[in-house]
Formats: structure tokens, C-alpha cells, sequence
């Protein structure tokens, strides 16, 4: 394989201090890097990494850093380095678009962890022939349960017999300072029968929920979860 030129997946390595949630009977651990971890599945779950959708801009013409991929993968390496999950969940629109150039940093990337088992759950943006995860050794479905969850991209029009985790509208909520100055961050959303997912990619707009009293919501600000409607 060749090794694309500037190569810095090797990142110091950061630790996550992540928010512990017993939700459904079921430990979750929700990580600033907007990522869940289930230790009782040794199983890392993200959504929305959108890999490649800097190239695609760029091929349009756009200016957009090199960088973005190389740093959310550098991300993932090190959620792995301190998680060491056995299977790495990708919650759909893993890669933006059609091939470009980011896939080989993907590729170089899944060699590093090629001992992980890794799952995508098929989003919109997942428009790749099946061939180029099978030889990336990566499966590929439409839906899956992780113990009590059932894990898809998008919620589906009525499931009254599951919970449902997705993915796919990059929830933000805004918060407001004293002095009225407003911010809008990423975050989990739990509601009374299904949550949603902060897209992983750093290169991805938010959507603003409505929020109601029952709903628990949990904002990434920075390198703090700080939780809401507890």
C-alpha cells in the first residue's frame, strides 16, 4: 500500500474522561469525543464520521485543511489505544461520498487496528460498493442490536418494540451565557424511546433540538459532558 505523504496518525495520546449513564439496564459511558463506550460489550460506538468529505469539497473546489481526516481517525486511534474495544460500531455515513483520496488514510488506518471487529450500519452517505469494505474487512449492515439497543442511522417510522440509538442529524443544543452570549455544541439525546448520536467528524453542521422535560440531553463542551433534564 502507498503511504500517503504527511502522514501524523500518531498523535500523542489523549485520555477521555467520559460521563458514566446507566440507561435500560445497561452501562453506557459517554465520551467527549462525542463517542459512547459499553463496557459490558467492549464495544466503542460512533456516528457520523463523514470521512472524505473534505476531499469531496475540495474536488469542487473549495479550500478545505488536508488535515480534518488524518485528525479524526488520530481521534479514533485514541479512544482505541484507551478503550481497547473488541468491536469498533460505525453508526452510519462513515465515508462522505464517492472515492477520493481519504480513503487510503483510511486504509492505512484500518491496517493499524486491523485486529478490531469493526461493523458499519449503513447510513445515506454510504454509497461505496460493498467490495471496498469487504476488503477493508469491515461489515456492513442495515441494523443491529447492541444488548438492549437496537442500533440504526436514521429512526426508523414506528419500532415500538425496541430502543432505538441513531445517528444522522448531528443534534446540537445551545447554551446561553450570563452575559446572553449563546454557543451551540453537539450532543446525546435520550428520549422516551430513542436517542441520537453527535456526529463524530469534526467537518459536520448540527441540527438544534427540541428539547422536553422528559428528555435527558448530554452536551460536549470541550472535554466536559455536562448534562441536562436529570
Amino acid at each position: 500500500m502507498v503511504i500517503p505523504s504527511g502522514l501524523f496518525l500518531f498523535l500523542p495520546f489523549m485520555l477521555e474522561e467520559g460521563y458514566p449513564f446507566s440507561f435500560k439496564e445497561e452501562e453506557l459511558v459517554l465520551l467527549p469525543a462525542k463517542a459512547i463506550w459499553f463496557p459490558q460489550h467492549t464495544a466503542l460506538l460512533v456516528s457520523d464520521t463523514h470521512l472524505g468529505k473534505g476531499a469531496h469539497f475540495r474536488k469542487a473546489g473549495i479550500p478545505i485543511p488536508l488535515a480534518l481526516a488524518q485528525e479524526d481517525l488520530a481521534c479514533l486511534s485514541d479512544l482505541i489505544a484507551q478503550f481497547k474495544p473488541k468491536q469498533l460500531i460505525f453508526l452510519g455515513d462513515l465515508f462522505h461520498s464517492d472515492m477520493n483520496n481519504d480513503w487510503a488514510w483510511f486504509s492505512l488506518w484500518r491496517e493499524m487496528h486491523h485486529k478490531i471487529n469493526m461493523i458499519l450500519v449503513k447510513g445515506n452517505h454510504d454509497i461505496l460498493p460493498l467490495q471496498f469494505y469487504e476488503t477493508l474487512k469491515i461489515t456492513v449492515v442495515n441494523e443491529m442490536m447492541l444488548g438492549n439497543f437496537k442500533l440504526m442511522h436514521d429512526l426508523p417510522k414506528k419500532d415500538e418494540e425496541h430502543y432505538v440509538i441513531s445517528g444522522h442529524i448531528h443534534p446540537g443544543i445551545r447554551l446561553q451565557g450570563k452575559a446572553n452570549q449563546q454557543i451551540t455544541v453537539p450532543c446525546f439525546y435520550f428520549g422516551l424511546k430513542n436517542a441520537i448520536m453527535p456526529a463524530f467528524g469534526k467537518f459536520t453542521g448540527k441540527a438544534i433540538l427540541k428539547i422536553k422535560a422528559v428528555d435527558k440531553v448530554f452536551a460536549v463542551a470541550g472535554k466536559k459532558i455536562v448534562a441536562f433534564n436529570l
